[in-house]
């Protein structure tokens, strides 16, 4: 499966940008592929994140292993932090 990141490209909330920098940081330097959603081009994939996720509310950034949401950025940054990364995105 496909390590999905939902994003924004366009955001007035420098707390989500640098969520999301730190998130495509770790996922680069752990050579994890994924693909970038971007939310701001696309209303319909704010929508799907939300259902997918079962959060009516959520923000980005949002981690999702295909169609199964793995979390969002606090619970990411305890993946990383427990050494339990892989595990967090259904890698292993």
């Amino acid at each position: 499966m496909t390590i999905k990141l939902y994003m924004t490209s366009i955001t007035t909330s420098r707390e989500i940008f640098n969520r999301q920098t730190r998130i495509k940081q770790v996922l680069d330097a752990k050579g994890i592929e994924y693909e970038e959603i971007d939310l701001s081009k696309d209303q319909e994939k704010r929508n799907e994140m939300r259902e997918k996720a079962g959060i009516p509310d959520l923000l980005p950034p949002a981690l999702f292993n295909g169609n199964i949401y793995c979390g969002d950025f606090e619970t990411f940054e305890d993946a990383v932090e427990d050494g339990t990364l892989k595990k967090y995105l259904g890698l292993e």
